[in-house]
């Protein structure tokens, strides 16, 4: 029996060491953050950046409270996802402020992205590619653009996406597609990058509207009204204002919903970096997203529908 309980204290013992040893080689590694104006991206470059890690912030309009840090592991950086030129600047200015750069680039996390939402006849193929634009083809084009220097470090690389990234839902079709894609495009990576000793981790956030600000009154409305006003005729017709009033006054609904406190997500992001074995996915969400998530991905179609549609 002591034998045996020894044995178990010191495998415990042993993998508390390797786990501490490994987080503590990942102290002033170097991590590029999308998407840090607001939100998630805002609060994780904060809170990677209290961990030790070199931050390479990657930023739209502004970033001012970040700059304000004044510290050498904070580094802002203007970066437009859509742009090459800007995407291409990035990694050479990643390249220039890193000790070593031969040893490559620990992770970089493709947070920036954009929400909208209609019912498919309302919402324009302009919209729907403005959306993709960013949360698909923007994760693509940094992950391509930062891989060698991630595979040299046999680092990491982790996608936000949603829990409307598995399952789809009434006015979100724009959203829905564009983050299937990266759950697609990082499933593809994950098998690709195996062999190179890179992991790959996708988020998949529950409702966080209150605590990133991302859906408000105002947001509502200015788009309730560019539905409205873009829409065909004979679809105005066809639905009639008091439908889509209806749908509008259930959108307005949801500004104040949800997680209040990023921190689950802040918490699940910082383990996909700096776990020895991160999981392919993770699911910060409430309960009842995660039950939902559950039914509509694992029950027949007919079922899941009848529950919640």
């Amino acid at each position: 029996i002591c034998k045996c309980i020894f044995s178990i204290c010191g495998s415990c013992f042993l993998f508390t060491y390797y786990t501490f040893t490994f987080v503590s080689l990942l102290i002033g590694k170097a991590v590029l953050i999308t998407g840090c104006d607001t939100g998630f991206g805002h609060a994780l470059a904060k809170h990677l950046h209290k961990l030790g890690f070199i931050v390479f912030a990657g930023y739209g309009e502004g970033a001012k409270k970040l700059e304000e840090f004044h510290s050498d592991r904070m580094k802002v950086i203007q970066l437009d996802v859509c742009s090459e030129e800007q995407v291409k600047q990035a990694v050479e200015y990643i390249k220039d402020n890193m000790e070593d750069s031969e040893r490559g680039l620990w992770a970089v996390v493709n947070n920036a992205g954009v929400s909208t939402f209609g019912e498919v006849e309302f919402t324009s193929i302009d919209t729907y590619k403005e959306v993709s634009e960013v949360n698909l083809w923007g994760t693509i084009r940094v992950t391509k653009a930062v891989l060698p220097l991630i595979r040299r470090a046999k680092g990491r690389v982790v996608n936000l996406a949603s829990m409307y990234a598995r399952m789809g839902n009434v006015m979100r079709s724009p959203y829905c597609i564009s983050k299937y894609g990266v759950e697609a495009f990082s499933d593809c990576l994950r098998y690709e990058m195996k062999g190179w000793g890179v992991k790959v981790s996708i988020i998949e956030p529950g409702n966080f509207i209150v605590a990133t600000g991302i859906l408000t009154r105002d947001i509502v409305a200015s788009t309730a009204n560019k539905l409205w006003n873009e829409a065909p005729s004979n679809v105005k017709e066809d639905y009639g204002k008091a439908h889509f009033e209806h749908h509008m006054g259930l959108m307005r609904s949801y500004c104040n919903s949800g997680h209040k406190d990023v921190a689950p997500v802040m918490d699940d992001i910082a383990d996909a970096i700096m776990s020895k074995r991160p999981y392919s996915r993770y699911t910060p969400m409430e309960p009842r997203w995660w039950i939902r998530l559950q039914l509509m991905t694992h029950l027949p179609g007919a079922i899941s529908d009848l529950l919640y549609f």
